[in-house]
């Protein structure tokens, strides 16, 4: 079974899926994997360059973060275009990762825009991290050294959450002060029925 997790950037779905990869279920990071292949599939980095230019690359061949992000948030069809050309090669490694474990009952795939891509309907189950907005600001401020800008920027260039609870199979709500385990012992338990 195929399990999708998502949330918006602050929710704190990596931290819940690295608890749930430390309970023994395998986790596929599509967020990391992207940036992989966008530094290390030659065709990939040939068409990323083609559609932002060469700046998109340090002289290391790293993606240029700051680049891309202007890219992104300079026109909203960027992105679109940008995903047009990643997501379809994180989700066939995420398939070729997926037949290693033939014999395991949950596979779960950690990714940060499921619902805006369209993928959510590529899974079994789909679970949505949520937090309310001022944590997500304080996790992001903290974590990611933006400002207020970018941040509000890379917030609403995601579904908000009330968008996607709609189309989530189950939530989990990750606030700060309460007890988190149960809440993911109890999704599992139900994934598992």
């Amino acid at each position: 079974m195929k399990i999708g997790i998502t949330g918006g950037i602050g929710s704190g779905k990596t931290f819940i899926c690295n608890i749930i990869s430390k309970m023994g279920f395998p986790v596929f990071y599509s967020d990391l994997e992207a940036k992989w292949l966008m530094e290390n599939d030659e065709a990939l980095i040939t068409e990323l360059k083609e559609l932002i230019g060469e700046e998109a690359y340090t002289k290391e061949q790293k993606i240029n973060k700051q680049i891309i992000a202007n890219f992104i948030f300079k026109n909203p069809n960027n992105r679109f275009k940008i995903n047009d050309l990643v997501h379809p090669k994180v989700f066939d490694h995420f398939n070729n990762w997926c037949l290693q474990y033939d014999a395991t009952t949950l596979l779960f795939n950690e990714s940060a825009l499921l619902f805006e891509t369209g993928s959510y309907k590529r899974f079994d189950k789909t679970i949505l991290i949520t937090a309310p907005f001022e944590t997500r600001v304080s996790r992001i401020k903290s974590r990611d050294n933006l400002t207020d800008v970018e941040i509000q920027n890379r917030i609403q260039s995601q579904l908000p959450d009330e968008e996607k609870i709609k189309l989530a199979d189950y939530v989990i709500n990750n606030t700060d002060g309460e007890l988190l385990l149960p809440k993911i012992d109890s999704t599992i338990h139900q994934l598992t029925l």
